[in-house]
């Protein structure tokens, strides 16, 4: 029901007075490094970022999605300031849409009929509830083998 403008920039003055701002900062992890690993480095590289945002759009609401991304969240909602319901982070549902999704893959269905809970901490905590998952209200587990569901868990 509105128009949006959307822009990608690495100058802050681009974003000044932004309604939402998606936070990307930080670096990738390599392989054989955990969450973790990435701590401290990309703590300064979101402090950096948190310092910005809080001096060119300090109305804005954050979703942030840098790594270890639970850490990042509170690392940006400590260094700006902003009330706990601006700074956001998106891990609990992307884990959930990537659940669904190998499902859906699974079942040959549509993710839209796919009801599922995590829980846990982004990343090697997050642990899918197969008891809680349900497709079309049939619990996946009477459609999917425990020994596929254990591998699509897993993946």
């Amino acid at each position: 029901g509105f128009d949006s403008n959307i822009v990608g920039t690495t100058d802050y003055a681009d974003t000044a007075d932004s309604d939402v701002i998606v936070v990307t900062a930080g670096l990738p992890r390599k392989p054989g490094m955990s969450r973790d690993d990435l701590l401290a480095t990309n703590a300064k590289i979101v402090t950096s970022v948190a310092e910005e945002i809080k001096a060119t759009s300090p109305n804005a609401v954050i979703i942030v999605v840098s790594n270890p991304l639970d850490a990042m969240v509170q690392q940006m909602f400590k260094v700006t300031g902003f009330e706990p319901a601006k700074v956001i982070g998106q891990a609990g549902v992307l884990d959930t849409a990537r659940y669904r999704t190998f499902l859906a893959m699974e079942l040959g269905v549509s993710v839209e009929d796919i009801s599922a809970l995590l829980m846990g901490g982004h990343g090697d905590t997050m642990v899918p509830i197969p008891s809680c998952t349900s497709v079309g209200g049939i619990p996946v587990t009477q459609l999917i083998s425990k020994e596929r569901l254990d591998e699509i868990v897993d993946r």
